[in-house]
């Protein structure tokens, strides 16, 4: 075989592990409780990928904290329960909707705040620039 071959050859099988790995089946009671489970993960968000939620991410941590929320299910934790938990754990920044408090106020209202600023700024330089072209001529005729 020659080295191309195995080259292709090792990546495939480094694909498969990383598919195989990416599938964990948990043993749900039924599908309620799958769904339920679901629902949970897609409100939590991953600490290393930051921009996916617990159910679509394979980093560790996220495996991990996948595997401690249904552990906490089934000892009969709420979603609420098990949401403060990951939030005196890791924080606000774990949840997807984080709520209104004075701690959060920048992630809520910050966006905004930067749209209105830029938004601003360009109407003063339009403002400006406008104001600048139409300043008449000199009446002596000297335009250096």
């Amino acid at each position: 075989m020659n080295r191309s071959r195995r080259t292709l050859l090792a990546l495939l099988l480094i694909a498969l592990c990383g598919l195989v790995q990416a599938i964990e089946p948990l043993p749900f009671k039924n599908d309620a409780q799958r769904q339920r489970f679901q629902n949970l993960t897609s409100q939590l968000r991953c600490l290393v990928c930051k921009n996916e939620d617990l159910n679509d991410s394979n980093a560790d941590l996220a495996r991990d904290m996948r595997k401690q929320i249904f552990e906490m299910m089934q000892q009969g934790k709420t979603d609420a329960e098990i949401k403060q938990y990951l939030v005196d754990r890791y924080s606000d920044f774990v949840l997807y909707k984080p709520p209104l408090k004075p701690s959060t106020w920048l992630l809520w209202f910050g966006p905004a705040a930067i749209l209105l600023a830029g938004a601003a700024a360009a109407w003063v330089f339009v403002r400006r620039r406008a104001q600048a072209d139409a300043k008449p001529a000199t009446p002596d005729g000297d335009d250096w």
